[in-house]
């Protein structure tokens, strides 16, 4: 499969400008999900910039109807 990094870039929501992985989604999911956490583009801009990625946070999110 192809990437579409350029693509991807103009709608990747990823805060963290020195990420190797921005706009490559299969890379940046792979490597969250090792973590046990989701990538940013999951979260609301709010959400996002406390780089708190975890499953934990994003049910808590859920629970309160933040996403």
């Amino acid at each position: 499969m192809e990437c579409k990094k350029e693509k991807n870039l103009k709608n990747c929501s990823c805060t963290y400008d020195a990420c190797s992985r921005k706009g490559n989604c299969c890379a940046c999911l792979q490597f969250h999900l090792r973590s046990r956490e989701l990538p940013g583009c999951c979260f609301s801009r709010e959400a996002e910039r406390t780089f708190d990625r975890s499953f934990e946070h994003f049910a808590r999110l859920v629970a309160q109807n933040k996403i």
